[in-house]
């Protein structure tokens, strides 16, 4: 092989890893959930169409909170509290 085939052949092969080892590393900084990664409200789910047909591996979210859009990893899902009782119904 020739100098220039090599070259191309591992100029090619560090691209790829990199691009691997970029997409493994931002899958694993999603956080897992569905509580917003700026101000830790539980988030809305979106239906997206393209991009959960290409990415079924993320949820598509909005937070109601601070108006952030983006991917989060399937997780645990936070359960609504039980507002509390007004006092007038706690003390009969």
């Amino acid at each position: 092989m020739t100098d220039d085939v090599i070259f191309g052949w591992v100029f090619v092969g560090f691209f790829v890893l990199r691009a691997i080892v970029a997409t493994l590393f931002f899958y694993c900084v999603l956080p897992r959930g569905d509580r917003c990664p700026c101000c830790d409200t539980p988030t809305i789910r979106v239906q997206s169409k393209g991009w959960n047909t290409l990415m079924p591996w993320f949820r598509t979210s909005w937070c109601y909170g601070c108006d952030w859009t983006g991917f989060l990893r399937h997780g645990k899902i936070t359960q609504e509290r039980a507002a509390p009782r007004p006092r007038s119904a706690r003390q009969s």
